[in-house]
């Protein structure tokens, strides 16, 4: 099959799907042994490489990303410059590898572990000099340190770089040697799992160059009448300096914690962590589904998530363009050069893939691709990662809960989570009653035109949706697992528990207003959705 065929392919069959849908609330699809919508094989199969090598380009690979977070957004520098300890780094929820560590530095941090953590008590956890030192054994997750100058050894005070691997926002720590309240922890890692304590804006904020994340900002743009979308009452622009850009970031009402804002179309709209666990079971990707194969995903990440230079190229710029519209796309193409030549951010793009001969496909949306072999690899590890166990301490609670979701969920989620999770979306008028959008710009076929109504739920699907796919705006289905560690719920993180979301004071126009009416039932159906894995 051609590459431009995949994407077509991968739509049509969606919409098989989709309009095989019940619509019912009641659908115990028992042949299928799912108690769902009775898909179990995945429609999108992706292919797989090897699992060790892909255990390796999830946590250490950046296709030379490090020079833009190096030599652009100067995250490193920043770090230092502002003297972020490893305390420091904990309370933004970074991960620290403790078995990346020589033993004699493990003994040293356990015991001063064991005191008040205090300067006098702890001065290794409380040095900037150890958190340079943890950089350079990468025992910091997710900030992949690397031998720039090829001088056989890694130190990012003489002239080697840090880059961003898929492991900052899917992985934590078995939290062996220490866990901080609402933190991050030291121990070995569990990679898959989301990071909901990561607070991503803050660490960004701390770079020195913090303007070279434009695309991915809050803007004002011309093209819009300076309106912005977002939570903050006012937008960014190319000539913001470098702490009106920190105030952003670091400000949890506009990027809240737990957030990555993984689009480039200038809107503020941070999407919360998802795991990585059991890829085998899901599809399409992101929030909105607009992807519809893992490694597609990933190259989405590497190829502009990870390095955003790449769309002023050409082809990064018919991509925006497309997305955004001729006038605002361009706009948001053209400042962003401005800002990196204002900043001194030189020969970009820095990412390290290969011309495709599909540009904006959905195999390379801004005309390249990374390594194929490594984005295999990593299908076939993140496949084989397996989904946290659930806790199951009330079987009567249990059992009431699963009852009560086979009557009230199943028109949408399987109870058997070892089954594949429906990819159709659920558009947006069903999952948000109160959506009233207004039409912000007409797109070409087969994008909707862009749509925004007032609050949040919809900041991401107003312009990056399934559309691009040919199905509709609206949300993808999410994994049920892992439930109980998931603090906020909803990919706005409008929700503060399972029994909030269950809630019908939120009321009927609210998302995702599937309610139960009495707190018993709630909470059975709380304990029901917190035992799920893939094994009960």
């Amino acid at each position: 099959m051609k590459h431009q065929d995949l994407w077509v392919y991968g739509s049509c069959l969606a919409l098989v799907l989709l309009s095989g849908c019940s619509d019912s609330n009641d659908n115990d699809d028992s042949d299928s042994g799912s108690d769902g919508p009775g898909i179990s094989l995945n429609p999108n199969p992706h292919l797989t490489g090897n699992v060790q090598a892909g255990r390796d380009v999830f946590r250490f690979e950046t296709f030379g990303n490090e020079g833009y977070w190096t030599d652009a957004v100067r995250l490193p520098q920043g770090i230092v410059a502002a003297g972020v300890t490893p305390i420091d780094a904990l309370e933004l929820g970074l991960i620290v590898d403790i078995e990346a560590l020589p033993v004699a530095t493990q003994a040293l941090i356990a015991l001063e572990l064991l005191t008040d953590l205090s300067p006098a008590n702890a001065p290794l956890l409380n040095s900037v000099d150890t958190t340079v030192a943890l950089v350079n054994a990468n025992a910091v997750v997710g900030f992949a340190a690397k031998d720039s100058n090829g001088d056989g050894t890694i130190d990012v005070a003489n002239g080697d770089k840090v880059g961003a691997t898929c492991a900052l926002c899917h992985t934590i720590s078995d939290a062996s040697i220490f866990q901080l309240p609402n933190g991050g922890s030291i121990g070995r890692r569990l990679d898959g799992r989301a990071n909901h304590a990561l607070d991503f804006g803050r660490i960004l904020s701390v770079a020195q160059n913090s303007r070279a994340l434009y695309p991915m900002l809050q803007l004002a743009l011309d093209a819009n009448g300076g309106a912005s979308l977002g939570r903050a009452p006012t937008g960014l622009t190319e000539t913001s300096t470098e702490a009106e850009v920190d105030a952003y970031l670091a400000n949890p009402a506009f990027y809240p914690v737990g957030m990555f804002d993984d689009s480039l179309d200038g809107n503020g709209d941070p999407m919360h962590n998802t795991p990585l666990f059991r890829t085998d079971l899901a599809a399409p990707w992101g929030s909105e589904g607009s992807i519809s194969r893992l490694d597609n995903f990933s190259n989405l990440v590497y190829t502009a998530l990870f390095d955003p230079t790449t769309i002023t190229t050409p082809n990064g710029r018919a991509f925006i363009v497309k997305l955004g519209g001729e006038v605002a796309g361009n706009e948001i193409v053209d400042d962003f050069i401005a800002v990196l030549a204002a900043t001194g951010v030189t020969n970009y793009p820095f990412v390290v893939a290969e011309p495709h001969p599909v540009p904006g496909s959905e195999d390379a949306p801004v005309g390249v691709r990374v390594d194929e072999d490594k984005l295999l690899d990593m299908n076939g590890y993140l496949n084989s990662l397996e989904a946290p166990r659930g806790i199951e301490l009330d079987a009567p609670a249990i059992a009431r809960g699963l009852d009560l979701f086979r009557q009230n969920c199943t028109s949408c989620h399987n109870s058997n989570q070892a089954t594949f999770v429906p990819p159709f979306i659920v558009n947006m008028i069903t999952i948000w009653p109160g959506d009233e959008p207004k039409a912000l710009l007409e797109r070409d076929f087969p994008l909707n035109p862009i749509l925004n109504s007032p609050g949040f739920f919809d900041d991401k699907m107003a312009v990056v949706n399934a559309s691009i796919r040919g199905l509709e705006r609206g949300t993808a289905l999410p994994l049920l697992l892992d439930l109980d560690r998931k603090p906020v719920f909803l990919h706005d993180n409008s929700v503060g528990s399972l029994a909030d979301l269950l809630d019908p004071t939120r009321g009927d126009s609210s998302p995702h207003p599937f309610y139960l009416s009495t707190d018993d039932q709630r909470q059975d159906m709380v304990k029901f959705l917190e035992s799920l894995d893939t094994t009960n």
